[in-house]
């Protein structure tokens, strides 16, 4: 694992480069705002998941245990359309194995799962998110972007996280002071034409606050 409080192989201050799943434990370093796992897209994958048109990728918002977490994507997949075929299996056992490392490294017993399919501006405001941490992967288009602000003002030099590549953030109840600095957004892509397929979890501690969404045991 890859990390240092300088700017190192396009990560900015206080980001950790992971090369492998157990590098992602960085997150609870000292001063590690957020971690990057780097890793390259499978091409196979890659060709197929930019494909598929928008109206069919995996689109859902629910709440539900980790070992709960490879029926929930196989059935989103199937009632979104999603081609079936090897790529498709990838991605339930990605999704799968993302959720069962972030359920880990935050003891978390529940996790809100979100498939986004993005082809606007969301949340374009750079940010802190209202959570512990938050993993993101961005499996088709553009990745997150993200930086250092010392003032609050948009970061002077903007990171974009490759895609297929998951990102932890630590968020706002991060119990860390003085935080980091580090801000993060959602690519602008209006107008571009692009889709976004994006995976984002957050750990849960009472299911029960979830009341709008839905459960799954």
């Amino acid at each position: 694992m890859n990390y240092a409080r300088e700017i190192i192989e396009d990560a900015a201050i206080g980001v950790g480069v992971a090369e492998t799943p157990e590098g992602l434990s960085a997150i609870h370093h000292p001063g590690c705002a957020a971690v990057v796992w780097r890793r390259n897209p499978v091409h196979s994958f890659q060709s197929w998941i930019d494909r598929i048109p928008p109206e069919n990728l995996p689109k859902a918002r629910l709440v539900l245990r980790p070992r709960s977490i490879r029926q929930a994507v196989a059935e989103i997949c199937e009632l979104s359309g999603t081609p079936k075929a090897q790529e498709c299996d990838r991605l339930i056992d990605d999704v799968t194995a993302l959720s069962e490392i972030f359920a880990g490294l935050m003891s978390a017993e529940w996790l809100r799962l979100r498939l986004d399919v993005v082809t606007t501006n969301a949340c374009r405001r750079f940010h802190i998110d209202a959570v512990t941490a938050r993993l993101v992967c961005t499996y088709r288009g553009t990745g997150t972007q993200y930086g250092i602000s010392t003032d609050g003002d948009d970061p002077g030099r903007v990171f974009t996280v490759p895609t297929a590549a998951p990102i932890i953030l630590r968020g706002t109840r991060w119990p860390e002071q003085p935080r980091s600095g580090l801000l993060h957004r959602s690519p602008p892509i209006e107008g571009s034409g692009e889709t976004r397929l994006v995976l984002v979890l957050d750990p849960v501690a009472d299911p029960d606050d979830e009341f709008d969404q839905v459960l799954i045991h």
